[in-house]
């Protein structure tokens, strides 16, 4: 096992928090457990920390006085998952195998692992947990890529990257816990010229106004901050990054929402998801901008 594969705490570099907020998101993720992320990881072992899209196949999870229904519902609900990671994987451009690509904000690792499994490149992943950096490790570990791919504890702000070394990087569903100007300069320093930079994110929508209640929920939920769609925009245009691709997810994840409320996996957020997504007050996006 290399080096940068270890799991074992002492093994990893652990920095001191910037901020109190920083320190509150990693105690966060550093003690969530949540079923629903767990246990989808386990029908395949891709530990996600997104949202699916896509069609739900019925046909596959059966009728609901199955008694394999709820196992195959949960299969259904990783399928839309792993739909949604590779949909963000499509848009990175070329990628060669001696690239090296970051997923900022990389959760326990799931995307990392389908990126070098469909590149065969170097992942580095950040995140602000020990615990998620300490899972993702493990994984890769048990997968035989530990030398491919690898967690850090690190603030995506302050990226350990020289100037222009990176290929194609990549938030899904992290971008909300900082600031966007910084995020975006830290992407554009490190990527190189002609890199792609990719995001998938809920924004509230600007022409609803303000952030609606239900936003706020979310927020409130998960201890972030969302942005709007048009401070993505402006953030990326004074940043170097040059939007290629925009495309609304809001209907391709609809499905994914409504089967979740139908599990035993529900979080007691789902309805908040739902009814903004629907109101028109929050939306799901794809940011594809290139690096010039």
């Amino acid at each position: 096992m290399s080096s940068t594969g270890s799991t074992s705490t002492s093994a990893l570099t652990i920095p001191r928090p910037q901020t109190p907020y920083q320190g509150d998101i990693a105690r966060y993720w550093d003690s969530e457990a949540r079923p629903v992320n767990l246990r989808l990881g386990d029908v395949d072992g891709l530990y996600h920390h997104h949202y699916g899209i896509g069609d739900v196949d019925h046909t596959a999870i059966g009728d609901s006085d199955d008694a394999q229904h709820e196992e195959r519902l949960v299969a259904e609900l990783h399928r839309l998952e792993s739909a949604q990671a590779a949909f963000l994987l499509d848009h990175l451009g070329p990628i060669g195998r001696g690239d090296t690509l970051v997923d900022a904000g990389c959760g326990r690792g799931g995307s990392m692992v389908m990126a070098h499994q469909r590149f065969g490149c170097s992942v580095e992943g950040l995140t602000l947990s020990s615990k998620q950096a300490e899972f993702a490790n493990a994984r890769a570990d048990e997968l035989g890529i530990a030398d491919h791919v690898h967690a850090r504890v690190c603030n995506m702000l302050h990226m350990p990257f020289d100037t222009g070394q990176i290929a194609a990087s990549w938030n899904n569903e992290s971008s909300m816990y900082v600031d966007l100007h910084d995020l975006f300069a830290e992407h554009s320093r490190v990527l190189a010229v002609g890199g792609r930079y990719v995001t998938i994110t809920g924004c509230w929508n600007p022409r609803y106004g303000q952030p609606s209640k239900w936003v706020s929920q979310i927020n409130a939920h998960f201890e972030c901050n969302i942005h709007s769609r048009r401070e993505y925009l402006r953030a990326m245009a004074d940043n170097r990054l040059v939007p290629q691709t925009v495309i609304d997810l809001t209907s391709a994840t609809l499905p994914y929402w409504r089967l979740r409320a139908t599990s035993s996996l529900v979080t007691g957020i789902e309805d908040a998801f739902l009814n903004s997504y629907q109101d028109g007050s929050f939306q799901y996006l794809l940011i594809a901008a290139d690096r010039i």
